[in-house]
This record gives structure tokens, C-alpha cells and sequence, in this order.
């Protein structure tokens, strides 16, 4: 087992290609998968927004692999900083590593989004907006399979990844996954509320081991893009991967 993959050393990602879901994009905009049917107009609408947006739009993002000193329950110790996880230990079972990740497609998209409302071209404003959010949410699919993948080549399994802020975990611990990862790498900073700017990004924690648990609440491998993969657990019917 090759351990030497998983990097304690910073690791930008750059020129990312992503392929965006359009009923992840329409979901921001209140429709439901499979229920709700979006008209001509709306699609058109997405097309034109999604047209700007991947002008607009330069991925990046930056990952460390640390090696965990002290685990137990819902709490991990890694390089003197302490993350507490509700419902981490039933999520991920045993982990010997954490990766720490912040990924943004960067402020210009938002920018622009701004001046469209302020020239009141609020439905393209809004849908501009949506694109964002899926792209990003794309972005930090893409890094959780990039560190999977790392993960394999050390023999170890990689767990799905968290967020503070998401489910009971405090926003606050933002300040604790910049600490072991620097965003400023990728150009994302942390106010005093724990907020990122640019706003379209995302930080995330992933941890990697011999028992680790995989895909407990969705299946990551049904949209990775690595093909002939020992560990793949269900088809992959569309990938992450442009």
C-alpha cells in the first residue's frame, strides 16, 4: 500500500471541467426531479444562463491529506486542531486519514449576477445564480472523487464528504478546515462570520481508511468517472467529469 498518496502538503487543482447537472441547477429554482416539468421558456432560460456561466467560471480547488491522531465517537484530532462531527462516527465508521478540501468556481459569476440585478434582469439574475450553485456543488463532487482516487492508490476506502454548516455541524468549524487547509491558495477567504467570499465555494472534510464506510446516504461511485475501478459499487450512469 502506497500511503505516500495521500499528501500532507497542500495540492491545487486547476482547469477542472465540469459537467453540470441542469435538474441540480433547475432544483435551486424550486423545481422537483421527476415531478415538476420546466417549459420551453425556462429551459432557454437555463441554456442562455449556463451559456454565461461557463464563461464566467475558472474551478479550483486545493486539498491536504492529514493523518488522524486521536479518533473517537463523533470527535477526530488531527494536527492539533479538534473536529467535532454529529453523527460522524455512524456516517464514516473508522478513519486513519482526513482530507480537508475548499473548492470555488470563483467571484466573476457573481459579480455579474449582481449587475443583473441591479438592472432588474431579475429571472436571468436568478437562474445565473442557480448555475453557480450547481457548478460548485459539482466541483466539490468532482474533488470528494479526486480524493477517492487517492485513497485506492494508499488501499484505503474514502468516505463521502461534510461540510460545517450542513446537518448539525457547527459553521464555526470552518475556521478549524481553513486552518489545516489553506483557501487562500485557490483565493477563498473566511469573514469573522464564517461566511467564504467568493460565495460559491465550498469547504468539505473527507476521511480515508481500511474500515471506513462508503456511499452511506448516496452512492458516490454511480457518478465517478473512473473506469475499470475495484472498489465500484454501482454503475455509473453519469459522471461529475465534462
Amino acid at each position: 500500500m502506497d500511503r505516500s498518496r495521500l499528501d500532507p502538503e497542500p495540492r491545487v487543482l486547476e482547469a477542472i471541467p465540469l459537467a453540470i447537472d441542469p435538474d441540480e441547477v433547475l432544483r435551486f429554482q424550486g423545481y422537483k426531479r421527476s415531478v415538476d416539468v420546466p417549459g420551453p421558456s425556462v429551459r432557454a432560460l437555463f441554456e442562455e444562463a449556463l451559456a454565461i456561466g461557463r464563461r464566467l467560471m475558472a474551478p479550483r480547488a486545493v486539498t491536504r491529506w492529514r493523518a488522524v491522531a486521536e479518533g473517537g465517537g463523533d470527535v477526530l484530532v488531527t494536527d492539533g486542531a479538534r473536529l467535532a462531527v454529529p453523527g460522524l462516527a455512524a456516517q464514516w465508521g473508522d478513519v486513519e486519514h482526513v482530507a480537508v478540501a475548499v473548492c470555488t468556481i470563483g467571484g466573476a459569476l457573481e459579480h455579474r449576477v449582481a449587475e443583473l440585478w441591479e438592472t432588474r434582469e431579475l429571472p436571468l439574475a436568478m437562474m445565473l445564480d442557480s448555475v453557480g450553485s450547481g457548478a460548485v456543488e459539482s466541483l466539490a463532487e468532482y474533488v470528494n472523487d479526486v480524493l477517492c482516487q487517492d485513497g485506492i492508490a494508499a488501499g484505503l476506502k474514502v468516505t463521502n464528504r461534510v461540510s460545517p454548516g450542513y446537518g448539525a455541524w457547527d459553521v464555526a468549524d470552518q475556521r478549524v478546515l481553513f486552518r489545516l487547509c489553506p483557501g487562500d491558495r485557490v483565493g477563498v477567504t473566511l469573514n469573522d462570520a464564517c461566511f467564504m467570499t467568493p460565495t460559491k465555494s465550498i469547504s468539505l472534510l473527507a476521511g480515508a481508511g481500511r474500515a471506513a464506510r462508503v456511499d452511506h446516504y448516496f452512492s458516490q461511485c454511480a457518478r465517478c468517472w473512473m473506469a475499470g475501478c475495484a472498489y465500484r459499487r454501482a454503475p455509473a450512469p453519469r459522471s461529475v467529469h465534462a
